[in-house]
């Protein structure tokens, strides 16, 4: 799958890998700041921003798409900054291909089995009629019975754009987000470990990235250390944007 990516600065290659429901624009605070230093690979992954749409949704799929999009780069090697879903697919780019990572920062996600979390999102996003839809505001009300923080459906609803007939659609494939959900909380799998050292960057209050998990993080990446950065919860680069591209900047030296 060729992947729809945004080229930022000169210097080493980083790739830059958004969590579930997220685009590349995420990341746009960070982009500017690191792509001072680095060549920024701002990547939005299958079935999500405008890459291409596919029924099928896994971490293995994910890790290839990303090789693809380097041997199409001509990256023969690259820092990696993955977060939540994006970190796992970080991960397993990883296990799979470990020669062709300089750098890698793993962001508030764990290479675990997670439970379902995501319901309410689902229920909420597969309850806008799309068909009749005026504004964004008027999704965003109709958000509220099931997802409460502000900031959550204002992350949500960027996914939300016009189409050529002028009417409000995804850009996201929600359905095949919804359908192979399995396999976005599944672990990435590997079958040695990773050689080299890890970054994982965890929001202290957040609890992807708990103690619980600590031997299934090692027996996978051994050489693991982890920073953490307080008054953050699960996206870090967003809610202390200033002390994150700092922790990035001095880990990639």
């Amino acid at each position: 799958m060729q992947l729809n990516y945004q080229l930022h600065g000169e210097g080493e290659p980083l790739i830059i890998l958004h969590g579930l429901f997220g685009t590349l624009e995420n990341w746009g605070s960070q982009i500017k700041s690191l792509a001072e230093r680095f060549q920024v690979i701002a990547v939005d992954l299958r079935n999500h921003g405008r890459s291409p749409h596919s029924d099928e949704m896994s971490y293995p799929l994910m890790a290839a798409d990303i090789l693809a999009l380097m041997e199409q780069l001509n990256v023969s090697k690259a820092h990696i900054l993955g977060h939540s879903m994006g970190g796992k697919a970080a991960m397993q780019l990883a296990l799979n291909h470990p020669d062709r990572i300089d750098k890698l920062i793993v962001v508030d996600i764990a290479p675990v089995v997670y439970p379902r979390h995501h319901d309410d999102v689902f229920e909420g996003l597969f309850s806008i009629d799309l068909t009749s839809l005026k504004s964004r505001s008027q999704a965003d009300s109709q958000l509220q019975a099931l997802i409460k923080e502000p900031s959550v459906r204002a992350f949500l609803l960027k996914n939300l754009y016009r189409n050529e007939a002028g009417q409000f659609d995804w850009r996201m494939n929600l359905q095949a987000l919804h359908d192979d959900y399995a396999q976005i909380s599944a672990a990435p799998q590997g079958s040695s470990p990773y050689p080299k050292p890890v970054l994982f960057i965890k929001g202290a209050n957040s609890n992807y990235l708990i103690p619980e998990y600590r031997d299934d993080l090692l027996g996978l990446f051994p050489k693991a250390s982890y920073k953490v950065i307080q008054n953050a919860g699960h996206w870090p680069h967003a809610e202390q944007a200033d002390s994150f591209s700092r922790m990035v900047l001095d880990y990639l030296g």
